[in-house]
């Protein structure tokens, strides 16, 4: 049985507000922003910061929160898509970093929305087989680097953080069983296309579309419509099979942390789904959507909230196309 022991995050020092996005596009207003996306600023990484350093202070956060003796942690999942170096593992240069021993193993995920179900799902079967019994699990993301400073939508939403999960035996919150899915046929939905081996030179093209909004192969590209049908497809069916994999039904899930993709978007799944709000957790108008580290931020004010009692239904869908989902039996 493999448990989440503790969990912690960092936020970076230098925030941008809905009022601050205003100036560089006054065709929006800070009422409509917050309306629309449910966030009222968002944490950027300096420009010197890296997902490594952030990772780096959500871990040492998390030490020192929890009292934990680093020479316990057997283990290091780095989830990012944003990592220090194309080689080495990002995670091989933290548990340096960290201190941590050498006998350690490490290595990095290059998942984002869904990464801490998946990462989650790793962890636990490193614990369940015995092959770690101190897992240390770090997500870690500067979308903020990859948006062009032209792109209103994009940098309305994304912001950047770290959050630091120990899985062990023991703990507050036995992990479930997962259901996982992939759907690669839409991958240039949410994309990247320059910087990496396929296209490893900077394309300059960037245009304009219709709405002024810029659109390059170097700065991240979204079709919102297209995620925002992919989520309202897959979503239902994969919260069906998790709840199946449980026997369990709706009713005894006692609350749902989703990914905090933007407000739209999970209000609807929380209606779709006929979800009562008081069972339906969100946390991003201070942090925006910091990707796989949504899912834990919320995780982890749920429990100052007192609210990580009973059964905890975590889902994550996105980048990729990808998503996952599992169900957490918290003692608390």
């Amino acid at each position: 049985m493999a448990c989440i022991k503790a969990l912690s995050y960092y936020l970076p020092e230098q925030t941008v507000t809905n009022s601050q996005l205003v100036t560089e596009f006054p065709e929006w207003s800070v009422d409509k922003i917050a309306k629309k996306v449910g966030i009222c600023e968002r944490h950027i990484a300096a420009d010197d910061e890296t997902a490594g350093d952030m990772a780096v202070k959500a871990a040492l956060k998390l030490f020192e929160e929890y009292s934990i003796d680093k020479n316990d942690i057997d283990f290091v999942i780095l989830c990012t898509q944003s990592p220090d170096y194309f080689l080495p593992s990002t995670s091989c240069v933290i548990q340096n970093e960290l201190g941590l021993k050498t006998s350690c193993g490490a290595f990095d995920m290059n998942l984002g929305c869904s990464g801490y179900e998946y990462g989650l799902a790793v962890a636990n079967g490193l614990v369940d087989t015995g092959v770690a019994s101190h897992v240390l699990f770090l997500t870690s993301e500067t979308y903020s680097k990859h948006i062009h400073p032209k792109d209103k939508g994009n940098k309305t939403i994304f912001g950047d953080g770290a959050t630091a999960t120990l899985i062990s035996t023991n703990g507050f919150a036995e992990i479930g069983r997962f259901c996982l899915g992939t759907d690669g046929s839409g991958a240039d939905n949410l994309i990247r296309k320059t910087g990496a081996m396929r296209h490893p030179c900077q394309a300059n093209d960037l245009l304009f579309d219709e709405n002024n909004n810029p659109v390059s192969s170097d700065y991240l590209f979204m079709d919102g419509k297209a995620i925002f049908d992919f989520t309202a497809e897959v979503v239902p069916g994969l919260i069906e099979k998790t709840l199946e994999k449980h026997n369990m039904n709706l009713g005894d899930i006692n609350l749902f942390v989703f990914h905090q993709a933007n407000k739209y978007m999970i209000n609807y799944l929380r209606k779709l789904l006929e979800i009562d709000q008081e069972r339906f957790y969100v946390y991003m108008e201070h942090v925006g959507n910091t990707v796989s580290s949504t899912v834990p931020i919320a995780l982890y004010h749920a429990r100052q909230d007192g609210r990580m009692k009973g059964n905890v239904l975590l889902v994550g869908f996105g980048v990729g196309l990808s998503y996952g989902a599992t169900i957490l039996r918290c003692d608390e």
